[in-house]
């Protein structure tokens, strides 16, 4: 069995959720009688075109030199090579700049789709692109043989939209059970005596927010923010909020830095609003976080009744004031982690995907 991944920047992952799925996915299905191939762009830091007996196939990605507009260009490059490979299955991370190339995917395999979250709802595109992000949802939908939903709520919501049946996998996560505090050091934070936000600084991501509902509560307490900020929007952010209490880091991609600084956070703000199920949320999960996060049907989905939501910075405001959040830590953590071992486990979701690509694949 072939197995051809579209649709990410490639692995090892060095950007974001479906880099992250992507890696996890194809390390748990290498094994006997599956062939796992991954498309990387040419930027990526990793050159070969092996890694841990995975296949990577570089292709031509302008998105440094002309912007959003190179993703397009990418990923028709993507589905002209995977003409020639003679693919099993190709499992489609996405579909906002794929699906407009449907027409040229190859005839012989299996086109499963993961429709991640509904993109045309993120406030931070303009009403045109948002048009067009909803039209290139509807292609992705009639162009492909199997959907994934990553959550119910997206299921439900292909099902009411479209009138189409989707399987449901969500995400995964492993469990951190080795805590090192001495990982703190370089930030300058002790155990339990600070906030943490990891997310890409935009706008539905909901960032100013948390951080205005952090300064408004008048804690003390600093609010470390983890995220590429090297954009306008996160540019904004750094020059109108940088302070003793707001602490921006940047990027980090190191799996133990970024499990540590979770474990050991006080309060863990998830600010996601127009995905599934979200890899980061599990993450924190997975890492015994005291969650707080944006309140939509997604995040409940995943987190239920263990963890806080807000609506606005008031929310967030009152919910550090009442210091709450170090009490319920006691229940909210054990079901999070009971939840991720039972619901969210790699092996049970690479077992999921591994026979959908049977089942699609005869």
């Amino acid at each position: 069995m072939k197995i051809g991944i579209i649709g990410c920047r490639g692995i090892p992952n060095h950007y974001g959720g479906f880099e992250q799925f992507a890696e996890f996915l194809s390390l748990g299905l290498n094994k006997p009688g599956v062939e796992v191939w991954v498309y990387n762009s040419h930027n990526h830091p990793f050159k070969g075109n092996l890694w841990n007996n995975i296949h990577i196939i570089h292709c031509y990605d302008p998105e440094d030199k002309i912007g959003t507009a190179g993703q397009f260009i990418y990923d028709l490059n993507c589905i002209l090579d995977s003409r020639k490979r003679q693919f099993d299955c190709i499992l489609q991370l996405g579909y906002t700049s794929s699906s407009v190339w449907n027409r040229l995917l190859p005839k012989k395999p299996a086109i499963i789709t993961n429709m991640d979250g509904i993109e045309w709802k993120r406030s931070k595109y303009s009403l045109m692109v948002r048009k067009f992000l909803k039209y290139a949802e509807k292609l992705a939908v009639q162009s492909s043989d199997t959907l994934i939903a990553d959550s119910r709520a997206i299921a439900d919501y292909l099902k009411t939209a479209y009138n189409h049946d989707s399987v449901f996998i969500p995400y995964g996560a492993v469990i951190f059970d080795n805590p090192e505090a001495s990982f703190l050091t370089e930030f300058k934070v002790e155990p339990e005596k600070y906030f943490l936000l990891i997310a890409r600084l935009q706008p539905d991501n909901h960032v100013e927010e948390i951080i205005k509902g952090v300064i408004g509560s008048g804690t003390d307490i600093p609010l470390l923010v983890v995220g590429n900020f090297n954009n306008k929007f996160g540019n904004y952010l750094v020059n109108k909020y940088q302070s003793r209490v707001i602490r921006f880091c940047g990027s980090i991609f190191d799996q133990k830095i970024l499990d540590n600084l979770r474990f050991f956070s006080a309060l863990y703000f998830h600010g996601h609003s127009a995905g599934g199920t979200n890899p980061s949320l599990l993450e924190a999960m997975a890492a015994s976080s005291v969650i707080c996060a944006h309140n939509n049907p997604f995040n409940r989905s995943v987190l239920g009744e263990n963890g806080f939501y807000f609506d606005d910075e008031s929310d967030i405001s009152s919910i550090i004031r009442s210091g709450n959040f170090r009490k319920e830590k006691q229940i909210f953590v054990p079901n999070n982690l009971k939840s991720i071992e039972n619901q969210y486990s790699w092996e049970k979701i690479i077992h999921a995907y591994h026979q959908l690509f049977i089942k699609n694949c005869k």
